[in-house]
């Protein structure tokens, strides 16, 4: 059926600042839907008050307010652009939330706009605990035993029915804030009444505990007409009782049956339907129980998601772009699939390939607060990786994390673990913290089994046996020096995803040394496209992973071409800013007639779309990966300058003739505080008195020289991470031997 001819000017509004919980996956969504509305005639009005995102680029909308997002200054646009149209469901919860206010307060009925994508009835349903609980009990789906309440009082009584444990979740809020697991009346009393502060509608949902269970996400598509396709299932390898943004997370779905499966798929159509999310994309949670299979709904987004954005980026699909064309009138089959050129979007994504999802944290900024997770979002990052097996895609998504990590453990760092004792270990691993992938596998490679490690955890036994098949490999691994090992093996090994500073760790010897023995046995990458069909239609989009296998499907061209290097996962004071300029880098390459080639593994951002640059790489911005990129596609230049301090630091690996803009000695001559305190004493430049120290005993010498108190600074850090001011010699040995 064609578009809808009866509006003309649509609202959009922007998710406004980065908090924990809402980050830049909804720029991503915004100005996917900007630019599509846009090119099919539309005017656009764009409000948002994010100076750092692509999407208030003044050519992006017709017209753009850099705005304060509150209903007063939304209704002053309202009232001065006369929108047809609002779509609410691109923005997060912020838009979300803003758009039933307008509603509620009768600012879309006084001037006659049009909620689209989503009605009021259906946020409502979906948002309000009490609604949504109801509307899943008439259409015979479980929910776990539950019931609402708008006051302490009324939540205590509740509480009597249900009994301990139970899980309060507020209505109408983002990232899991204001929710918690009680296990004691005390507990329960604190979490109750916060809850009922976080929800604008001072509404909780006093929820029977089914922490332990198995969860997963669908994310939905559906159409005017009806047609519905999954455009991707999520499996949390963490237990429920951990908020799905903080979990480890895997695409497609791993443990499930074939009958369990679509049941689920069936459950999130009725879902859709119950609801009326009449056209766009939503994601529907669910809970399975891993001792009798039993299925419960916990709850559904009615908008496009973070988890919208990993399923986008993990099939190709483009989720908020299709949503917007749904929209304005158009049905599934009508839109045709950007990556195959063939497929219409109401052919559902087959992904032949595995996609791991992991969180970052920041709790080394805030070094009093507990590294414990739960119900509330914590995580300020993600990244994403893909590989032809879990293996392989969880050891690529922990190196991506850039928390000083090569893989699961066989690094320096895994001697902190390997250390505690089998009890204390067993102990910690009861807990969801960053640590805990880390501390299963010490477990395993101790010989503890993993049906010990299952009851601890709760994690299914499936993706134990995958981490134990880590240790296996590199148990088999041990058996040989570097002289005799077999090819196969160091292949296998790779394949399973060990990176050559593992292999090196391994062994003793030299990153370089790895590597070279991998290219004398031909031992290289191969690039896999990420296609949405399984390969049974050829993709036209060059969007690409690597893996070790035979086939390269990533031919490089013979254009000039320059390689631009992301800036990886967000994290507190490395986050947005640095995708917009390097997606602006895109942009101007192709401009000045370059191939430009993106390399990130950061799912929730503009510059992982597809076709924000000529070609994509799914990767991690590590050396050996990008000197593998480097080495297939042979470019002009590299930028290094635009993506913060993660391609900074990998500037140091690359020949000083490639990199474009800044060289990396000017980088170290800034970065390097040694070289830095150089160049302003020979500038005659006035500098707090203080040295560059490589030991803890040289360290204290230079405080006791200064004087307390010092200030103790890393070289090539950014938002002055593991920066600290001490007061006493204790404190600057335990500072310093936590940097060096």
């Amino acid at each position: 059926m064609p578009k809808r001819s009866d509006i003309e000017t649509i609202l959009i509004i922007g998710s406004g600042p980065i908090v924990i919980g809402q980050a830049c996956e909804f720029d991503y969504s915004g100005s996917q839907a900007c630019r599509v509305l846009k090119q099919e005639g539309y005017r656009i009005v764009l409000a948002n008050s994010n100076p750092a995102t692509i999407m208030t680029d003044p050519e992006l909308a017709d017209a753009t307010y850099i705005e304060p997002l509150t209903v007063e200054f939304l209704t002053m646009i309202i009232e001065r652009e006369k929108p047809d149209a609002l779509l609410p469901t691109l923005g997060g919860q912020t838009a979300l939330n803003l758009s039933m206010e307008l509603q509620h307060q009768g600012v879309l009925e006084r001037y006659g706009v049009e909620m689209i994508g989503a009605s009021a009835e259906a946020i409502e349903v979906a948002e309000d605990r009490s609604l949504f609980k109801q509307a899943m009990q008439e259409i015979g789906l479980s929910v776990p035993r539950s019931g609402v309440a708008h006051s302490m009082s009324e939540s205590t009584e509740i509480l009597k029915t249900i009994g301990l444990p139970v899980i309060v979740r507020p209505a109408y809020i983002l990232g899991g804030k204001g929710t918690g697991i009680a296990r004691t009346e005390e507990e329960f009393l604190k979490i109750a009444s916060d809850g009922l502060i976080a929800s604008p509608i001072n509404e909780i949902l006093v929820e029977q505990s089914i922490a332990g269970w198995k969860e997963y996400e669908v994310e939905v598509m559906r159409d005017k007409n009806d047609n519905q396709v999954v455009v991707c299932s999520i499996e949390n390898l963490d237990p429920m009782g951990i908020h799905t943004g903080d979990s480890i997370t895997v695409a497609p779905a791993q443990t499930l049956t074939d009958a369990e499966y679509q049941k689920m798929r069936d459950d999130s159509f009725a879902v859709m339907r119950r609801v009326g999310v009449e056209t766009g994309g939503s994601n529907v949670q669910f809970a399975v129980n891993p001792e009798n299979g039993d299925q419960v709904v916990i709850e559904m987004n009615p908008r496009v998601s973070r988890s919208s954005a990993l399923a986008s980026k993990a099939t190709g699909f483009p989720i908020a772009k299709i949503a917007a064309l749904l929209a304005v009138g158009y049905t599934l089959d009508e839109i045709t699939n950007d990556i195959t050129k063939k497929t219409p979007a109401s052919f559902e994504p087959s992904i032949d390939y595995v996609v791991t999802k992991l969180p970052r944290w920041a709790f080394e900024k805030f070094p009093d607060s507990p590294e414990v997770l739960g119900t509330q979002m914590q995580s300020v990052g993600e990244v994403m990786a893909i590989g032809r097996t879990f293996t392989e895609s969880l050891q690529k998504g922990l190196r991506s994390l850039e928390q000083g990590r090569d893989g699961l453990n066989c690094d320096p760092r895994e001697i902190e673990i390997d250390q505690l004792s089998d009890q204390e270990l067993m102990s910690r691993m009861a807990y969801g913290t960053p640590s805990r992938i880390y501390q299963i596998e010490s477990a395993l490679r101790r010989g503890i089994a993993v049906d010990e490690v299952r009851a601890v955890t709760k994690i299914d036994r499936w993706f134990l046996n995958q981490i134990l098949r880590i240790t296996i490999m590199r148990s088999i691994l041990s058996e040989y020096t570097l002289d005799n090992l077999p090819p196969r093996l160091l292949k296998k090994a790779k394949q399973n995803g060990f990176s050559d500073p593992q292999i090196a760790y391994l062994y003793g010897t030299s990153v370089d040394t790895v590597r070279k023995l991998r290219k004398k046995h031909k031992i290289v990458p191969t690039y896999k496209t990420v296609d949405t069909c399984a390969a049974e239609f050829e993709a036209e989009t060059p969007y690409f992973y690597s893996t070790y296998e035979d086939e390269n499907e990533a031919i490089p061209s013979k254009n000039k071409k320059v390689i631009i290097l992301g800036s990886g996962p967000n994290r507190i004071g490395q986050g947005i800013e640095f995708d917009y300029s390097c997606v602006h880098a895109a942009y101007a390459a192709k401009e000045l007639g370059f191939e430009s080639i993106m390399v990130n593994c950061n799912p929730e951002t503009v510059s992982t779309d597809y076709d924000t640059s000529d070609r994509l790489y799914f990767e991690p911005l590590t050396t050996e990966d990008i000197d593998n990129i480097i080495e297939l596609e042979k470019p002009d230049k590299i930028i290094v300058s635009l993506g913060g301090q993660t391609p900074l630091k990998l500037a140091q690996s690359i020949d000083v003739s490639m990199i474009a803009g800044t060289p990396s000695a000017s980088i170290d001559a800034a970065e390097d505080r040694k070289l830095w305190g150089e160049i302003c004493d020979k500038l005659g430049i006035l500098q707090p008195p203080g040295a560059s120290v490589l030991s803890v005993d040289t360290a204290l010498k230079v405080a006791d020289d200064i004087g307390f108190p010092v200030l103790v600074r890393p070289s090539y850090v950014l938002g002055g991470r593991a920066m600290e001011i001490v007061y006493k010699t204790s404190a600057v040995r335990k500072v310093v031997k936590d940097l060096i």
